[in-house]
């Protein structure tokens, strides 16, 4: 994923930004922000995204794992780019230089100053006009401009989301996780897969055998029984679990699985020619995937 903003020189584009605040008459509000109240004497009020549109789980491993820092920021200055500087973006939206107070650094692999400056494309009003955001807060997903300390480069220029302490608790957790020892290993793909019945009419074991960047072994059992829901989990290490139970949602296990399993089993990972042992292994692994669910994202 690479949906990230250019890079520019701030330098010379400070100044461009100085001519252009200097003559601004900034719009209300921002038609990816919900409607929000200026700041006063106590800082600014906030209000985060709702059901439908705040970012999924998803989003936001994605968006953590792609940066070298997470941070909230409140907006100090911003000026917007005239059209005809910027043709690459669309109508819709509209390119801001943005100056920035770090409010609270919650992720960085080095410390950042009071300060950073960026540049983002975000959604214009409805009457055509850019969203002020000024005296608002915002997390963001950023990497640093080497060699040019306080300024950054937002992973995506949908990486910036109105900060609020539901959000802020689902972004810790997540760097959490990300930072965890135990983290499950990253899924490639599917090796082997085999399906046997039992006994009974209706009875049967699939297990599926993952493929992981570092080697590390990973595998997927569904049992099935006469008269019961099917039951199936993940197991980690050498030893395939029938107790394993699925991946929690909303974990690393269950992105690395919702994420990146193929949508069918590959033909080559069969270890059975026959048909009826081949069928009740995909019966299996769709069942799985359902179970999984979507790996569902909102922003990109």
């Amino acid at each position: 994923m690479n949906n990230s903003i250019p890079n520019f020189r701030m330098p010379q584009f400070r100044q461009i930004a100085f001519i252009m605040l200097a003559g601004a008459v900034l719009a209300a509000c921002s038609t990816t922000v919900p409607a929000q109240s200026r700041g006063n004497d106590r800082g600014p009020v906030t209000a985060e995204l709702g059901p439908g549109e705040d970012p999924t789980y998803v989003d936001l491993v994605t968006f953590a794992q792609a940066a070298d820092l997470v941070a909230i920021v409140g907006v100090d200055k911003q000026a917007a780019f005239p059209p005809e500087r910027v043709p690459d973006v669309p109508p819709e939206r509209v390119r801001l230089y943005l100056e920035t107070l770090t409010r609270n650094l919650l992720a960085s692999g080095t410390g950042v100053g009071q300060s950073l400056i960026f540049v983002t494309d975000v959604d214009r009003e409805t009457d055509g006009d850019a969203p002020d955001l000024e005296e608002r807060d915002y997390i963001i997903f950023a990497d640093q401009a080497r060699g040019r300390p306080g300024e950054v480069q937002l992973v995506s220029s949908r990486a910036m989301f109105p900060a609020g302490p539901v959000l802020e608790g689902r972004v810790r957790r997540v760097l959490r996780q990300l930072a965890a020892a135990d983290a499950p290993p990253a899924i490639i793909g599917l090796r082997d897969v085999i399906s046997v019945p039992g006994n009974l009419a209706g009875e049967s074991e699939t297990q599926m055998f993952i493929e992981t960047r570092d080697g590390t072994p990973v595998s997927l059992s569904v049992i099935r029984r006469p008269g019961m829901t099917p039951q199936w989990g993940v197991s980690l290490g050498e030893i395939v679990d029938t107790s394993a139970r699925p991946p929690e949602p909303e974990s690393l296990a269950w992105y690395q699985f919702a994420c990146f399993l193929p949508a069918q089993l590959p033909d080559s990972s069969f270890l059975q020619g026959d048909r009826e042992s081949q069928e009740r292994a995909r019966r299996d692994y769709a069942f799985v995937l359902a179970e999984l669910g979507p790996c569902a994202r909102r922003y990109s």
